[in-house]
């Protein structure tokens, strides 16, 4: 059986799209072995098809600490049965880059972001020029190679001479789910959701104000991140501890459980560079599956699939006023909500990860997989 590498900088527990790329090569036949790390909090991974291998490491911050992760992968790799190997983002490549020349191992490389243009390196130069620096060196040379937009491809593609391809973080199709409820159990507020990391240019702190409007409704926010502490302080600040509920990190099995129980939910990213302005996160999906209509910032990819699919609305601003008349539209206009329910669920009918698994295998197989 063919062994494929996939590595990650991150604990593996709440990371959906590397579990779905784990799991297709699984179900097609391949030895998948999945490597990330381990923090002091992080969770047990749930049972698997595939195997987990989590590293603990001496430094869990700052620079150093992608060192030692990258040094900890090399000298894993090193010593294993050779198969493809598969950076996940900019942070593992360099360990995989190195394997593939000494070890002559395919290398497919999976952006889930345009990592240089993240908003925490956008005003750090040092550590950008760094990381500029290597993908000037690696990517040129290499052949596999998927990320999550058009727009990110076409910057790569145009910046190093690349053919990456589109693999988009869309949702496995379930059937058969309980009807959604639409309010807090035994309560009459409506819930608002927003899950994802907790990071600068996320729209969070707009949000903790529109909740000043909001007295009808509970925010609630499932993630961690720089900005919790943050984030905790300007609730008690205004007063508002009990409209906002901070529910820390869930595995991807139990998020949607939550998901479907709010009325409506957010992904309000700034443009702070051309990651977010391209981006097209899993959440956005997540809330379209879980048939939640959705209000999204003015920000290209994001804003198409709402409006082709007329899956929610679209923020003209981050103005906590401005927002929160529209939640509270969104939220009321019960006509509007049938037909937004319906819209969703031919949404999450296309926007599948069925239709992506397909294009995946067609990659792998170009980099040498043959079951």
């Amino acid at each position: 059986m063919q062994r494929v590498y996939l590595t990650v900088i991150n604990d593996l527990v709440t990371d959906q799209r590397v579990h779905r790329v784990a799991q297709t090569l699984h179900e097609y036949g391949a030895n998948v072995r999945v490597i990330g790390r381990r923090f002091s909090y992080s969770h047990p991974v749930d049972d698997r098809d595939y195997q987990t291998i989590r590293f603990r490491l001496l430094f869990n911050r700052t620079f150093v600490f992608y060192a030692c992760f990258n040094i900890r992968l090399f000298f894993y790799l090193l010593f294993r049965r050779k198969g493809i190997l598969t950076a996940n983002d900019l942070d593992t490549l360099p360990a995989c880059w190195l394997i593939s020349k000494i070890r002559k191992m395919p290398l497919v490389f999976d952006s889930h972001e345009y990592f240089t243009e993240v908003p925490e390196l956008i005003n750090r130069r040092f550590v950008r020029n760094f990381w500029l620096f290597m993908e000037r060196i690696m990517l040129p040379g290499i052949r596999h190679a998927y990320t999550v937009s058009e727009p990110v491809a076409g910057e790569y593609n145009a910046r190093y001479g690349t053919d990456f391809k589109v693999i988009r973080n869309l949702p496995n199709k379930i059937r058969h789910e309980p009807k959604r409820p639409d309010h807090l159990r035994g309560d009459s507020r409506r819930i608002i959701i927003y899950q994802g990391s907790l990071n600068p240019g996320r729209g969070l702190e707009s949000m903790i104000h529109v909740m000043k409007y909001l007295s009808n409704s509970q925010f609630q926010i499932f993630g961690d991140g720089p900005l919790r502490t943050k984030l905790e302080n300007l609730t008690s600040e205004l007063n508002l501890g009990d409209r906002i509920m901070f529910m820390g990190r869930k595995p991807f099995s139990e998020l949607r459980f939550y998901t479907r129980q709010a009325s409506v939910a957010v992904s309000l990213e700034e443009n702070l560079g051309k990651n977010y302005y391209y981006s097209l996160p899993n959440k956005l999906f997540d809330y379209i599956h879980a048939q939640v209509p959705v209000l999204v910032s003015d920000l290209p990819e994001m804003k198409k699939i709402v409006e082709e699919y007329k899956a929610g609305m679209v923020a003209p601003s981050h103005d906590p006023s401005v927002l929160a008349d529209m939640i509270q539209h969104m939220m009321d206009n019960h006509e509007q909500r049938l037909a937004w329910k319906k819209n969703l669920l031919r949404a999450s009918e296309e926007l599948c990860w069925e239709v992506e698994q397909d294009k995946l295998i067609k990659i792998y197989k170009e980099a040498g997989l043959n079951l």
